[in-house]
């Protein structure tokens, strides 16, 4: 292991206590339940643990081999399931959402194409101007060597940005690799060729160099979008935790048949919830137990375990066969957001205060923790804002 990443690690973590448990009630020592942590069977996405260097927030598993079932329909949740899980229309906006990844997804369009047509969604290709990739530098072509389980992820953000926008434009921008360093200039290339709402799937844990980076995700009329991490209750992870990007956090969604909304949703064991070491709180955040800022913002379905389906055919290293996959993590909530906020078509105006101010707009997700803290909102799905949450997941687009 790296040790200066562990002590940093261990830094942010005493920090997040020395902030906030002075207002909590006493720790229990309990174990978490089953249900409380990270789907065993789900096999993530990254081990990065380099100093400088962000891992990608997804976890995947495989039913049926990754065939259709007699349905024709992949295992997991499709698009249409989303749409009436968080009550959103199928059409909207025509807004440019730019998904940034490390390292290449090679069968990037040709997945897309399969995923979009077994889901009934319109095409979304080089050829009608919907999709678009592109190197760091801003150039179709010379793209970095795929790394298997980052094309995975990238699979995944594409497909859930199409679930949640069918009618968006997709502009898939390229890092060299999963360096910080690269990771920014993408994010600059992104909102520098047009993109109104970046999708950000990955992360590394917060340190002084957070202040170096912050210029690309915090750009005046663009919406950054970032899961808050795979993890439950530790350090916060970055580009999360910076004030002006949406961060978003998981939850584990089930059918709930004879109730009004027809599903259910509980805090996912995994959701990454923090209180920042670094970075100010946000005005508009009025938590009592965290003095600086509090991860996260808002949620959706994160828990591999009832998750998305998603399709790639590139090879992965998990052992799983090529074709559907589910898919979890926060890399499976964040692009979905960024998608929402897509389809609504404001994104020029949307900022992370905007749920804030539109709290009765999503679902209130209670039950469930993520990690140990006596209950306290910071670790537990509660009554209003809680951290591994935040206001909750979406209610149809009205929070957007």
């Amino acid at each position: 292991m790296n040790v200066a990443y562990l002590r940093r690690s261990i830094a942010a973590v005493a920090t997040v206590a020395a902030l906030a448990l002075g207002a909590l009630p006493a720790i229990s020592q309990a174990a978490p339940s089953a249900t409380d942590r990270a789907a065993p069977s789900a096999k993530p996405c990254s081990a990065e643990t380099r100093d400088g260097y962000a891992r990608c927030m997804s976890r995947f598993r495989q039913e049926n081999g990754g065939r259709l079932d007699a349905r024709a329909m992949p295992p997991g949740y499709g698009a249409a399931d989303l749409r009436a899980a968080y009550k959103v229309p199928a059409t909207g906006a025509k807004t440019t959402v730019a998904i940034v990844i490390a390292f290449d997804v090679p069968y990037a369009e040709k997945d897309l194409a399969v995923y979009r047509k077994t889901m009934g969604l319109p095409p979304c290709t080089t050829a009608n101007g919907c999709f678009t990739k592109l190197n760091q530098r801003g150039v179709s072509g010379s793209y970095p060597q795929p790394d298997p389980g980052w094309a995975l992820e990238g699979s995944m953000d594409l497909d859930l940005v199409s679930a949640a926008c069918p009618t968006c434009k997709i502009m898939l921008v390229e890092s060299d690799d999963n360096s910080l360093v690269n990771m920014a200039e993408a994010t600059r290339t992104a909102w520098r060729k047009g993109a109104q709402v970046i999708s950000h799937s990955y992360g590394a844990t917060e340190g002084g160099y957070v202040w170096e980076f912050r210029d690309a995700y915090e750009k005046r009329g663009v919406i950054s979008v970032a899961s808050s991490g795979d993890f439950g209750f530790m350090a916060a992870s970055m580009p999360a935790v910076y004030r002006k990007v949406l961060a978003v956090g998981g939850t584990t969604l089930k059918r709930a048949p004879g109730t009004a909304r027809g599903w259910d949703e509980d805090v996912w064991g995994g959701s990454g919830s923090a209180c920042s070491a670094y970075i100010a709180k946000s005005p508009w955040q009025h938590d009592p137990h965290c003095q600086m800022r509090t991860v996260s913002d808002v949620s959706a379905v994160a828990d591999p375990e009832t998750g998305p389906a998603i399709y790639d055919s590139f090879e992965n290293p998990f052992g799983l066969e090529p074709g559907w996959i589910i898919g979890g993590g926060t890399s499976a909530s964040a692009p979905y957001v960024a998608g929402l906020i897509g389809l609504k078509g404001n994104a020029s105006t949307f900022t992370s205060r905007t749920p804030y101010t539109r709290t009765s707009a999503f679902f209130d997700v209670v039950g469930g923790r993520n990690g140990i803290c006596g209950g306290d909102y910071l670790c537990t799905g509660r009554a209003g804002y809680d951290a591994p949450t935040g206001i909750g997941s979406p209610n149809g687009l009205g929070g957007f």
